[in-house]
């Protein structure tokens, strides 16, 4: 029998020991899947950055290239060739090494905006549509949000080790914001 007096009390929670893991636990599946398709979307965008920048694979160089964004309205066109190209192949190598992969993420997001805005948006299958555009501008984006997973660069970089949604977030904003800016600069 119990005294009226003594109440059960509840046991507490234990507190977490040690700080936070600099990674939230994620499965190996989920960070094998977000490797392959950083590495598919990030080598697809840097082999049409050198297309712009160098001519391979069959591309147009910064000449052929820059008389396209000339055409497309874009000041100064070889300009334009280069900072796609750039943004492409480093954007594109920094999301496949899992390096800065929100601003990674965010410079393709934000290129990817500027090809939507140039193709046009008169039909969303091929040969005219921009399913492929928009594929590529929706994995950018994820990536920036989601983070790389543990098989990154950025897991070894103590600025970025933690990877917040906040900075993905930030990031898209930021390239989306900065397409825009060039999307008004043109004719």
């Amino acid at each position: 029998m119990t005294s009226p007096s003594v109440t059960p009390t509840k046991p507490q929670a234990a507190a977490p020991a040690g700080p936070a893991p600099a990674f939230a636990p994620s499965s190996p599946a989920h960070d094998t899947g977000l490797l392959l398709l950083r590495l598919v979307l990030g080598l697809t965008m840097a082999a049409h950055g050198t297309q712009k920048l160098f001519g391979w694979f069959g591309g147009g160089g910064i000449s052929g290239t820059g008389q396209f964004f000339t055409a497309s309205g874009y000041p100064a066109g070889d300009a334009m060739a280069v900072l796609a190209g750039l943004t492409e192949t480093l954007g594109g190598l920094g999301l496949a090494a899992g390096l800065l992969t929100p601003l990674a993420g965010a410079a393709l997001f934000g290129t990817m905006i500027n090809a939507i805005a140039v193709h046009g948006a008169g039909s969303f299958f091929a040969p005219e549509g921009i399913e492929y555009e928009l594929l590529l501008t929706a994995g950018a984006a994820a990536l920036a949000l989601t983070g790389p997973g543990r098989y990154a660069v950025d897991r070894f970089l103590p600025v970025v080790r933690a990877h917040r949604l906040a900075h993905g977030a930030v990031a898209v904003a930021l390239g989306a914001v900065l397409a825009g800016v060039l999307l008004l600069v043109r004719d």
